[in-house]
């Protein structure tokens, strides 16, 4: 199965030569890379938000394989869909599934299912993408599109995504998906942006659930950064590091209704 670029010309530019480019106007050549667990990284139009994910890849060491989690914006499929084979068409050359990694997944996550559908038109992996082929040309991955879930549902994918990446043949990077506060304006979004980024920092998925809920916090991707986080705890992370935070109003000038950028990598 290919799945066909979905975003390519609206939120990336549609050719290599212009999509590098672009990429390479928000790499940081003076960052130190390291090895992480996993990181946070947004998923506007890279005009927007390239800076933000630009800071979080250009500081860490790609593997060859990556797990992608990130929210379901169409509202199709299933709540937790994987995509178990087959390969993503991008303007760098298409990006094959971990079949193997996939169906790893499978066997120990009840809640997980095998649904195409949630994937076809949805951007917040894809736009992963662009940058993840930059720095990792031979690159395969496992996609993940949540829709919300509870935080026990979140807690007990996670620890069984710790479970799979703790047996796979080597290093895999988690990636969580997910842009901040929307269409708040610039002071509100960074106020209530900043309660969610310490319960991110301190690695508490419960924290998170209960400071979005009290303060209205409309990050999209609630559900895939506290499945990461009961992940990376269980795989032993020490530490989350924020990287970048910046929201719209920053690049368009309309400071009345932004949207969050954060940018995270756990070791």
């Amino acid at each position: 199965m290919i799945r066909l670029a979905a975003a390519a010309g609206q939120f990336y530019p549609e050719t290599p030569l212009a999509l590098v480019e672009e990429i390479e106007k928000h790499v940081d050549r003076e960052a130190v890379k390291q090895p992480a667990k996993a990181v946070i990284a947004p998923h506007a139009g890279i005009r927007y938000s390239g800076d933000v994910a630009g800071a979080v890849y250009s500081r860490t060491e790609i593997p060859p394989t990556v797990i992608l989690l990130g929210p379901n914006h169409t509202g199709r499929g299933d709540a937790a869909a994987l995509m178990a084979g087959g390969a993503w068409e991008m303007p760098q050359g298409p990006v094959p599934i971990h079949a193997d990694l996939a169906h790893a997944i499978l066997e120990i996550a009840p809640l997980v299912h095998i649904d195409a559908r949630a994937h076809a038109g949805e951007h917040s992996l894809e736009t992963q993408l662009p940058f993840l082929q930059y720095f990792r040309p031979q690159l395969s991955i496992v996609p993940l599109c949540f829709k919300p879930l509870s935080l026990a549902a979140c807690q007990e994918i996670g620890l069984e995504l710790a479970c799979t990446v703790e047996q796979a043949a080597g290093p895999v990077l988690i990636v969580a998906s997910t842009d901040m506060s929307h269409y708040e304006t610039h002071v509100t979004a960074q106020r209530k942006d900043a309660l969610a980024i310490a319960q991110i920092l301190r690695r508490d998925a419960r924290g998170l659930y209960e400071i979005a809920e009290a303060e209205g916090i409309s990050m999209c991707g609630l559900t895939p950064v506290a499945v990461m986080l009961a992940a990376v705890n269980r795989l032993g992370a020490t530490r989350a590091q924020q990287v970048g935070y910046m929201t719209s109003g920053e690049i368009n000038g309309d400071w009345d209704r932004v949207v969050g950028y954060l940018g995270v990598t756990i070791h």
